[in-house]
């Protein structure tokens, strides 16, 4: 089946992007990146399943990491069955407003996590900075209410950015930059002064990852200062293990969202591939390796999945 071009389109639909060269291969293509979404969905799963069925998970901690892996499901699952729509049934057009509310939630759904991450780094730094107070100060009404509030402040500052393109007219081209749709990319293709969404996108990054990011860096300056207090090597490496797995989990989410943001701001040049790779790997790295991260780093996740793997063999 061909592929539409631009001027096949209805005049509210966009042309997600495909692997130049390799249209012919999609089909093949799409086998890896439905193997990982499939390893994300299962992950995520076995995550909320076990945190849910070990008392001795139930601690602010992995509430945390059961509204990471709330996210990373809903992340991966708006976005990833329609890029195996386009690689396996050729349906490349995406109408305009399905275009919006997919980007609402992708840009959403990642100021969330990145408020949940910074969540995680306070409990890392209650924890062993102040260890005593750590019960107190983190409660499960406490736990649920930042919850709350990292939804509400992920819709309030993201909702937006559709909003602000809703009325934009659009270019005859209007061929995205990836499998599916993004902000940025949505915007280059108006034809129209983009100012405020170029304004309004910068200050909600800045002021949503932007500061988180500096915040989770602040825990971490904090938490190192008070190790290195401890008085042996044994016992500094024995406390900063606890954090091992949530700095893991930050970088395989800030990495991939700063390598885009560099690639949108200043890749215009690039090859199309560079731009597909990355943006591929914005929404699927993240979601597949958090829970492997959590599963080898945490040994009552570790001990419940394999008492799972022997009752299924049995």
């Amino acid at each position: 089946m061909p592929f539409p071009n631009s001027s096949d389109l209805s005049p509210s639909s966009f042309i997600l992007a495909s692997i130049p060269g390799m249209e012919a291969a999609h089909f093949w293509v799409a086998i890896p990146l439905c193997s990982v979404y499939i390893m994300a969905v299962a992950g995520n799963c076995a995550v909320l399943f076990i945190v849910k069925m070990e008392p001795s998970l139930h601690v602010p901690m992995y509430f945390f990491l059961c509204m990471l892996a709330a996210i990373d499901l809903a992340l991966s699952t708006s976005t990833v069955p329609r890029v195996l729509a386009f690689y396996w049934f050729n349906t490349r057009e995406i109408s305009f407003s399905a275009c919006l509310v997919q980007m609402f939630f992708i840009h959403t759904l990642s100021a969330i996590e990145s408020t949940i991450l910074l969540a995680m780094a306070v409990d890392r730094y209650v924890a062993i900075c102040h260890p005593l107070r750590h019960a107190a100060i983190l409660t499960n009404a406490a736990t649920v209410k930042i919850g709350l509030a990292a939804m509400a402040r992920g819709v309030l500052f993201f909702l937006p950015l559709p909003l602000l393109l809703l009325p934009l007219p659009f270019c005859s081209s209007r061929v995205l930059s990836h499998s599916f749709c993004l902000h940025q990319d949505v915007m280059n293709l108006a034809c129209a002064n983009t100012t405020p969404s170029v304004v309004y996108g910068l200050i909600a990054i800045l002021l949503v990852m932007g500061l988180d990011a500096l915040l989770i860096c602040l825990s971490y300056l904090l938490i190192l200062k008070a190790v290195l207090r401890l008085a042996s090597w044994k016992e500094r490496l024995k406390v900063f293990s606890t954090c091992v797995a949530h700095v893991c989990v930050v970088l395989a989410f800030y990495v991939p969202l700063i390598g885009l943001s560099v690639v949108h701001r200043f890749g215009k040049d690039l090859a199309p591939l560079v731009h597909i790779t990355m943006g591929n790997i914005y929404i699927l790295v993240p979601t597949m390796v958090n829970p492997i991260i959590y599963g080898v780093r945490t040994k009552q996740i570790q001990r419940r999945i394999l008492n799972l793997i022997h009752i299924y063999n049995n």
